[in-house]
């Protein structure tokens, strides 16, 4: 019997460079918060909104909120993710309220154009909360309450996030007004969106299923024409009875277009399934040239 092999530690070089980039990414939205979106009565949604409001009703530092809101959420972070997450979150939290106070006298860089305030608002803190994301750590933590109702009332974790950030910009409302709050839930839109791009890349990756008549040529051709290698599942049809070879393959996004197109040529009939992947490591995804 072979002995199991222990997981490899992550190195402490690694856990440096990711906790620098957390803090990284909580400066670049802190930057976004003071010189854009704030000046211009622009909230962010989740626990910055509400610190963001409650600085402004109250007059405390909004560095002072943004960290003491945060407490319960880091520690249903820890109970419902795991250690190493709660810490990332501290760190990159606790960047974000101190980069709020240091960057609170920079002179605002857009005024007045609403559309230009929401746009690159919504693109900079974006980036700041995808790079944190990227590396382990969230800077607001109303993601996690999201998930922890999910686990306990008939709603998608997405479907709780939308709710509980309309809450969020009701509350904006009474204190920089409806159009605040409509350009806030844009900004909030736009950020959301950057957030996943930083997450999963530009290029991204998709999974291609396919049950076919023609298999062992189908995965020739995508392996002559893409350089990509492709695996069977054998599967079993529930009403047929016959057995099949399911093919799974991952191509990039600019492959798509030709994947379908050797799909076509081979069997118009195939059975085909595509969904998104977020990440691939390790395999042979790396393709071969083709020529």
């Amino acid at each position: 019997m072979k002995a199991m092999k222990k997981p490899k530690k992550v190195s402490k070089l690694k856990m440096g460079l990711r906790a620098l980039a957390v803090m990284a990414g909580a400066f670049i939205t802190a930057y976004g918060l003071e010189t854009i979106l704030i000046p211009n009565n622009v909230s962010d949604g989740g626990v910055t909104g509400l610190s963001i409001v409650g600085s402004q009703l109250f007059g405390l530092p909004l560095g002072v909120l943004i960290a003491v809101l945060n407490i319960p959420f880091v520690f249903l972070g820890y109970k419902q993710i795991g250690r190493s997450f709660a810490i990332y979150s501290v760190l990159g939290i606790a960047s974000l309220a101190y980069g709020t106070s240091i960057m609170h006298q920079l002179p605002t860089i857009i005024e007045g154009d609403t559309l230009l305030v929401t746009v690159v608002g919504g693109i900079i803190i974006g980036i700041g909360m995808g790079i944190a994301l990227r590396n382990g750590g969230a800077l607001d933590g109303i993601d996690m309450l999201a998930v922890l109702f999910s686990r306990r009332l008939p709603f998608g974790t997405s479907d709780l996030i939308l709710f509980l950030n309309l809450f969020v910009f009701i509350v904006v409302s009474f204190v920089f007004g409806l159009q605040g709050a409509f350009l806030s839930g844009i900004a909030y839109y736009i950020a959301s969106k950057v957030i996943q791009i930083v997450e999963e890349g530009l290029s991204g990756s998709k999974t291609y299923k396919i049950i076919t008549s023609e298999p062992e040529l189908m995965v020739e051709m995508i392996r002559d024409r893409l350089g990509r290698s492709a695996t069977y599942n054998i599967v079993k049809g529930s009403y047929s009875k016959e057995t099949y070879k399911e093919i799974t393959c991952i191509i990039n996004r600019l492959e798509d277009s030709k994947m379908k197109e050797i799909i076509y040529e081979i069997d118009p009939n195939a059975f085909v399934v595509v969904y998104d992947v977020a990440e691939v490591k390790g395999g042979n995804f790396k393709k071969r040239d083709i020529h």
